[in-house]
């Protein structure tokens, strides 16, 4: 028999003894008694991990991360309230993502409800449209139970967030509740009938086009693809911010598609006969607002997914195979199509295009960020990790380094601000010895740039690369393009980077010419612990093409 223990001790055990194996966190009165459950747990060797952030976006900005390379959820734990909406937009990465998220709310007691009592938010209304689950749980006894679903809802089919609200009396109620597991799902594995629709289908089409990538891929189907694509001359496009889907030094890798792509590669995607979106969601950065798809264009559109609702989510698709993607991936590895000189000539087509794209355009300015990408991808191991948040400046990460092995790229699809350090931190938590590269704009960093001192205090050493042009560059390029010279709100005053990253014991460096960038790079990855590299970016470059004109003030 079970012994009596808080809800909040319940919740721990049923949490842990289910895998979730890191928490984040800014703690929160509403929700001491979970704090307390966890104390001596993560004192103990292989116990689970706790990290305390500076912003409870950033804590679930790490959870979230974290969710992306595991496949299994991580825990942020929030207080009520404004603690709830501060995580909110990681929430709703999660969801656009299809990333496997819990966040722990602390709630008002429970007879207080209804009576606009301090900090109280009806969380099912807040969140309903953007999680895959809102529970409030109301009796200690059920923690258990509700713990199992919740772990199943985020996991099962399209990954996604689920939210619990914990009433903070809730949480010292005494239960004996026992733990319960998770119920085990194998999935929707491919059959061969399944192999044999996708076969057919490819060796049908004189230009078929893979676009590969989603929340449940991994290192072996981005293996088992490369190999039949290699094999068979397909071209294997890859999602928005899903390009570690394959290996992009593979000779059957056509590019990505979504923003910063190639627009001569986004043209001949509409010229395809045949477009597979496999495992992907075929959304609206990807398909350049929906035009890739739209009536008439391709021929056809063949989904593979394993989650019913996801088939017609984008688009009405032609066909459907309802399977997991990594176990059609396994079927067809090995599999051999008659020859087709149109579908040779169409990857090879693909490839120039591709090959065009990755040569950066002449550098007029004294720091080249084509070549500073360059250099740390030629510098850096296959299983680096580069974050991301939003910003013009993804163009060049997105376009010169070169993604090699599946969860390397782990970027928000939502174009979230604020996400690459946090993001970067949660990498770390669950990969330990991984070296993790986190590019953020001046803009960006500035949203969570105190999570600095997390990294610190948590010995995360995450290399954090501020590529500053004075600005938010992305809405200056769309002011200039609609009102052209007349700039408001865009520029930026910002801080000494070097100072404000020393400020937390972090060492940190400026770059101001690129040819400066290779020996500082060198000194960086030979340092044990957190480092910043402030890169003075040319505030005229907005892309790697578009200069912007010298006009107009703020």
């Amino acid at each position: 028999m079970t012994a009596a223990r808080t809800g909040g001790r319940a919740l721990v055990e049923s949490l842990v003894a289910n895998g979730v194996d890191l928490f984040t966190c800014v703690p929160g009165e509403s929700f001491l008694p979970v704090l307390d459950a966890l104390h001596d747990l993560v004192a103990q060797a292989g116990g689970p991990r706790l990290i305390g952030a500076r912003h409870e976006a950033a804590a679930a900005n790490m959870a979230e991360a974290a969710g992306k390379i595991t496949g299994r959820p991580a825990a942020c734990l929030v207080t009520r309230g404004p603690g709830a909406m501060h995580a909110a937009i990681a929430v709703h990465t999660a969801f656009q993502d299809g990333t496997p998220m819990l966040l722990l709310v602390g709630q008002i007691e429970r007879h207080h409800r209804g009576r606009q009592a301090f900090q109280e938010v009806d969380y099912r209304a807040v969140f309903g449209s953007q999680t895959k689950l809102v529970v409030e749980i109301d009796d200690a006894d059920r923690v258990p139970e509700i713990i199992a679903r919740a772990l199943d809802v985020a996991t099962s089919g399209r990954p996604g967030p689920v939210v619990l609200a914990l009433p903070e009396d809730m949480l010292y109620d005494e239960t004996s509740a026992p733990v319960l597991p998770v119920p085990v799902r194998t999935g929707l594995s491919a059959t061969p009938a399944d192999r044999d629709r996708l076969l057919q289908a490819i060796a049908g089409a004189e230009r078929p086009l893979i676009v590969a990538g989603g929340p449940n891929w991994n290192q072996d189907a981005a293996d088992a693809l490369r190999r039949f694509a290699e094999a068979n001359d397909v071209p294997v496009t890859t999602a928005f911010r899903d390009q570690d889907a394959i290996d992009n030094r593979s000779d059957a890798f056509a590019g990505y598609l979504g923003l910063s792509s190639s627009a001569r590669t986004r043209e001949l995607a509409m010229d395809s006969d045949l477009i597979v979106a496999f495992g992907c969601r075929l959304d609206d950065p990807t398909t350049d607002g929906f035009e890739l798809t739209r009536a008439g264009r391709p021929g056809r559109v063949l989904v593979v997914t394993d989650d019913p609702m996801e088939a017609t989510q984008a688009l009405i698709p032609t066909d459907v195979i309802l399977c997991r993607s990594d176990s059609l991936a396994a079927l067809i590895v090995d599999a051999s199509l008659p020859a087709s000189a149109s579908r040779s000539d169409w990857m090879t087509l693909l490839r120039k295009v591709r090959d065009a794209h990755r040569i950066p355009p002449d550098a007029d300015f004294a720091v080249d960020l084509a070549a500073i990408v360059a250099h740390i991808r030629e510098t850096t191991p296959d299983d680096t990790i580069i974050t991301n948040g939003a910003g013009n400046y993804t163009a060049w990460v997105q376009r010169f380094f070169e993604f090699r092995r599946w969860g390397t790229q782990i970027a928000p699809h939502n174009g979230a601000m604020g996400y690459g350090l946090p993001a970067a931190l949660g990498a770390l938590a669950v990969r330990p010895g991984a070296r993790a590269i986190a590019f953020a704009g001046d803009g960006d960093f500035q949203m969570e740039g105190m999570e600095l001192a997390t990294a610190v205090q948590a010995r995360l050493p995450v290399i954090v690369i501020v590529i500053d042009n004075g600005m938010y560059g992305t809405i200056r390029m769309h002011q200039e393009s609609r009102f052209p010279g007349r700039p408001i709100a865009t520029n930026l005053g910002d801080p000494d980077f070097v100072q404000f990253a020393k400020a937390f014991g972090v060492s940190a460096h400026r770059v101001e010419r690129t040819e400066d960038f290779p020996s500082l790079w060198a000194t960086t990855l030979a340092d044990d612990g957190p480092v910043l590299i402030h890169v003075k970016a040319d505030p005229l470059r907005l892309t790697p093409e578009r200069r912007l004109e010298k006009r107009g003030n703020e």
